[in-house]
């Protein structure tokens, strides 16, 4: 069955972005979810615009949005968790120019429900397993295979499952080509539940979980868990294997931890605050987004605070054990709902409110006077550093589009006497608030001008030959 809709403007406001290689090429692209539709979209590495080169109505909510390559494959695939109770994988078909349809796999009712998984998904940096989770309870992995016609499959979901348990978050560790690990922010919340005094919700704390995947036995265990001073919101993979140590990034409320597996020691960071800041000082710092780009040789994270301040972290290594967390001031940007670093240089920001971003990231920030902050420096228990906000240095802004969201206040009235209502709305935040119209129709551009002699008075069209079409 074959849905015809007609939207008069398609949403702005983006809640997801991912980037890979779908069409199969050396170029990236970057693909972004407007809530209800998928966009694909490919910044020209000459121009530096981004042009759209498919648009897709899902009819549905979009939950997560998550790309994944096959060991071996020339092209990313792309995971939709959803709130159709489906994990559902799409290819893109330079071709035709379409999102196919892969596999679809049917698992739970429909709608946002907490114990429904979709609100969360990770997947194997090797791309071997993928993790779909709820918010409450209930997770599922699917192990992506091949046929033998080498077309992508999927097996039947292993149940990782534990009751009375909060999920916050989900990321997949590199672990080379061991068992798939995934790592998950959770709470339990059993004896809180049965606690009738309510101490217990002061002691209860937020806990770190690792899920192994054994291919040998086919089923998921719980490895190993560990319980965290600071309560956390997200989790980052650190590239493991050859590229790097592994393990996770933790950012948590004014701390940023490094945490892995084994032997490796926990090495803990402050999150630098602006100097002479406007906010409440007692107000703890949080990191809302960050972007991994990795390369032969090297690979960092930007990470981005809830002020829109981004940072540059590295970790000093030892031989195969972490010693150092590096933070370091990069710029400022408006605060991220996702962000995309691209192999040809490229940021790419998708603003949670206002218009979105292109950046050329024309240094790396190595070379100016900026000051480094370290985990090795002392610090009293409580403390933290200092930065200075300043003019973008190492970003260049090569492209804008435009974003209504979020949309504040509407009033229709025909101020500009035009016979036809328009629209005034109120959009944006802060500093970055505008007032915007929006009229009915279609922009028309002018292609040509032609001196018409004496005062016509009406216009025909003619046919270019007797059995032609017409033209004006």
């Amino acid at each position: 069955m074959y849905l015809y809709n007609m939207t008069l403007q398609r949403g702005s406001g983006i809640t997801h972005a991912i980037h890979g290689n779908f069409s199969g090429g050396k170029v990236q692209e970057i693909l972004v979810s407007r809530g209800k539709s998928l966009e694909l979209m490919r910044p020209d590495p000459n121009t530096g615009k981004v042009h759209t080169l498919l648009t897709v109505e899902v009819f549905g909510i979009i939950r997560a949005l998550m790309s994944f390559r096959q060991s071996g494959g020339t092209k990313d695939y792309i995971v939709v968790g959803s709130d159709s109770g489906r994990i559902v994988i799409l290819e893109y078909l330079p071709s035709k120019n379409v999102l196919d349809k892969v596999h679809q796999e049917t698992f739970g009712k429909s709608g946002c429900r907490r114990i429904v998984p979709g609100q969360y998904l990770a997947i194997d940096p090797k791309g071997r397993a993928i993790m779909i989770g709820a918010v409450e309870k209930q997770k599922l992995v699917y192990i992506p295979n091949r046929d033998a016609e080498a077309r992508l499959t999927i097996s039947s979901p292993l149940e990782a499952n534990k009751s009375n348990t909060l999920v916050y978050h989900m990321v997949g560790i590199d672990v080379a080509f061991d068992n798939p690990i995934f790592a998950c922010l959770e709470i339990d919340y059993e004896e809180v539940d049965a606690d009738p005094t309510g101490e217990a919700v002061q002691t209860t704390r937020q806990t770190l979980t690792f899920y192994e995947v054994d291919f040998g036995l086919n089923h998921v265990v719980r490895k190993y868990s560990e319980p965290l001073e600071e309560h956390a919101n997200s989790l980052i993979t650190v590239p493991g294997d050859k590229d790097g140590p592994g393990g996770v990034l933790i950012c948590s409320e004014n701390y940023i931890t490094y945490k892995n597996q084994g032997e490796q020691s926990d090495i803990r960071c402050p999150i630098p605050r602006r100097r002479n800041d406007l906010d409440d000082p007692e107000r703890g710092m949080i990191l809302v987004c960050s972007a991994t780009h990795k390369t032969k040789s090297m690979f960092f994270f930007l990470v981005q605070t809830e002020q829109g301040d981004v940072f540059k972290v590295t970790l000093e290594t030892n031989e195969e054990f972490v010693t150092e967390i590096r933070l370091k001031y990069f710029d400022t940007v408006p605060v991220a709902s996702a962000m995309c670093v691209l192999k040809t240089g490229f940021l790419f920001v998708a603003s949670e409110f206002g218009n979105h971003y292109l950046y050329q990231i024309a240094n790396l920030g190595d070379d100016d006077d900026e000051p480094e902050f370290s985990s090795a420096m002392p610090l009293e228990e409580g403390d933290t550093f200092f930065f200075a906000p300043r003019q973008l240095r190492n970003l260049v802004l090569v492209d804008e589009m435009d974003s209504l969201s979020p949309i504040m206040a509407c009033q229709v009235a025909d101020l500009a006497a035009e016979d036809t209502p328009q629209l005034y709305m109120a959009c944006g935040r802060g500093s970055r608030s505008t007032l915007r119209v929006l009229r009915h129709g279609l922009e028309v551009s002018e292609m040509a001008v032609s001196e018409l002699p004496g005062s016509p008075n009406a216009v025909w069209t003619v046919k270019r030959r007797a059995d032609g079409i017409e033209s004006p």
